[in-house]
């Protein structure tokens, strides 16, 4: 088990969202500002680990014919428990996720894993998995997060390191308020998708 090549796949090489194009819904209604990103990123990786290692530990008692009833139980448990902790720990990014945050329980990223890894093979690995996976979905909804706010209201981690955050000179008083509405975030998703193809044409022609 090579830990940097489950790493690189997760991240790059098989990134969930810009590779395999699942999970797309909280990558676009999620990211409108980087705490956002951030908050739901965290929340899938560690719901993507815990469910993926209770998985595959029961994976030998688990029917066959009721293994997705099973698996999105598993889920929906561990969804619950980061939703009410969150409730009560960091309330305003809860109330900013909203819904979408109870959804991940039907998230095709979580149950796609559970599905094509979790339910095969060992609970180390599957942790691994898990967490290779739910860096590489953090990853696109962080990357989409900082330009959308970046450009859509000119300011770097509201939020985070403040409730302004950082404003950027010009961009902040004309702000391209549509790059934090659901056009934008198609937009944005467009533009890394093309940046992404070119990239590795570029190296495929090298």
């Amino acid at each position: 088990m090579n830990i940097m090549n489950e790493l690189k796949n997760g991240v790059l090489l098989d990134n969930p969202v810009f590779m395999q194009t699942i999970g797309l819904c909280p990558a676009l209604a999620t990211t409108t500002s980087l705490s956002n990103a951030i908050g739901m990123g965290f929340a899938a990786t560690v719901i993507l680990i815990a469910s993926n290692i209770v998985i595959s530990a029961l994976r030998k008692f688990i029917p066959d014919k009721v293994r997705i009833a099973a698996f999105i139980t598993v889920i929906a448990a561990f969804v619950t428990i980061v939703d009410l902790s969150l409730q009560a720990f960091i309330p305003a990014l809860a109330a900013s996720l909203g819904l979408f945050l109870p959804l991940i329980v039907v998230n095709c990223i979580i149950l796609g894993r559970a599905e094509a890894y979790a339910s095969k093979n060992q609970v180390l690995p599957s942790a691994l998995d898990g967490l290779c996976m739910g860096l590489g979905f953090t990853f696109a909804l962080v990357l989409m997060g900082f330009f959308r706010e970046l450009l859509g209201a000119g300011t770097i981690a509201s939020g985070i390191i403040s409730a302004k955050g950082i404003e950027i000179p010009g961009l902040s008083a004309y702000p391209a308020t549509m790059m934090i509405l659901p056009a934008g975030g198609f937009m944005m998703m467009g533009f890394i998708f093309a940046a992404l193809q070119y990239i590795m044409r570029k190296k495929e022609g090298k």
